[in-house]
């Protein structure tokens, strides 16, 4: 990741305290399909926002978010009913970098979810700019 990248245009809404922008420095940030990880972290306490992680179980060994229901992206389509979300909701979707939980989203919003969002930078961008105590990997 290229730290000196502009944030122009990727939804940042300034640097956190260590100088890291609200989202990570890369394609331009699209808010019908993402969630930045601050607003995410912020829905999950005042219940705007139910947090999945899709990695795989031998991912989640290595980080996880607390609080986060784990389903892996290859079972999401099966299980997406075990998922207690409302209309007024965002079903944030979390995975290493937020690569597959875009596909993912995408996926969900084809299948009538309008609310599902990728979690832009996933659980690495997590660990950078929210909870540091979340292990990078």
């Amino acid at each position: 990741m290229n730290d000196e990248s502009p944030t122009a245009g990727t939804g940042s809404t300034g640097p956190s305290p260590e100088g890291l922008p609200e989202n990570p420095p890369r394609y331009p940030f699209n808010p019908a399909l993402e969630i930045s990880v601050v607003s995410t972290r912020d829905g999950t306490v005042d219940g705007g926002v139910v947090l999945v992680d899709i990695r795989e179980p031998d991912e989640l060994r290595l980080a996880s978010v607390e609080g986060a229901i784990h389903i892996p992206m290859g079972d999401l389509a099966t299980r997406i009913h075990e998922i207690d979300v409302d209309e007024d909701q965002t079903l944030a979707l979390i995975c290493h970098t937020g690569r597959r939980s875009l596909h993912a989203a995408v996926a969900l919003q084809r299948m009538g979810l309008d609310q599902a969002r990728s979690v832009a930078g996933g659980i690495e961008w997590w660990s950078l700019r929210v909870d540091p105590t979340v292990p990078r990997y």
